[in-house]
């Protein structure tokens, strides 16, 4: 196992309350990893503030000064890859990505994606688990692929749904596990831990059969049962 500080990217289209996670969890040197930017297509995302409060640079690009969606995204990761991140962070971008930009960073970069992959892809996807009549819901962090929301799944998150949830209460409960799913997987991707195989996911050089889970004491319980990758 080798331990590094990781150089770390994030886009992000919100609050930003996933990046305040990473940002705690490094301040706290829970997290070796340094953040070296924070991208959003949105100038007023509070992510850009949680950033610029940190100390971290912070970078709003409009799509709407680009003639096509391809153009913005070349423009995008073209600074991205000015700061040499060795992992890119999806956390709450709200964006397509461009199959070409995806392709070219395929194990650099993963998401975070508010529903049990491969379950609920897309937008809505609290209010798609309550008209589902789930027992369950949750948080998945996956590699990014050029299918929406349909790279492997490295970890995941899970949540009750309970009675009297409506969207809103379902997704608040969710968030909250989001934050440690996050902290959690990247301490493993830090430590040399995960990678992508074979468009499989490997922990410890050997194939995960099913994503790793976060347990109710906030840490990844590693399945016993692996295969070589």
């Amino acid at each position: 196992m080798t331990q590094q500080t990781h150089r770390i990217a994030v886009l992000a289209s919100g609050h930003g309350s996933n990046l305040q996670a990473l940002i705690d969890a490094i301040g706290q040197a829970i997290l070796a990893a340094e953040l070296v930017g924070v991208f959003s297509d949105r100038p007023a995302a509070g992510a850009l503030q949680r950033a610029q409060a940190a100390g971290v640079p912070a970078l709003a690009i409009r799509a709407a000064d680009f003639p096509t969606r391809l153009a913005f995204d070349e423009y995008l990761f073209s600074r991205i890859d000015r700061v040499h991140p060795d992992l890119i962070v999806c956390a709450g971008y709200m964006r397509l990505l461009s199959e070409r930009e995806v392709i070219a960073r395929m194990g650099r970069m993963i998401n975070i994606h508010p529903s049990l992959l491969p379950a609920f892809k897309g937008l809505r996807t609290h209010q798609q688990a309550l008209e589902a009549g789930v027992a369950e819901h949750g948080a998945s962090i996956h590699f990014v692929s050029p299918e929406l929301d349909g790279g492997p799944v490295i970890s995941q998150a899970r949540v009750p749904v309970l009675a009297d949830d409506d969207a809103g209460s379902l997704g608040r409960r969710v968030l909250e596990r989001e934050h440690s799913l996050l902290v959690q997987t990247l301490r493993l991707f830090t430590q040399g831990r995960i990678e992508l195989r074979a468009n499989q996911v490997a922990f410890d050089g050997l194939t995960l059969d099913s994503p790793l889970q976060l347990g109710p004491d906030d840490l990844l319980d590693i399945p016993t049962s692996r295969n070589p990758a």
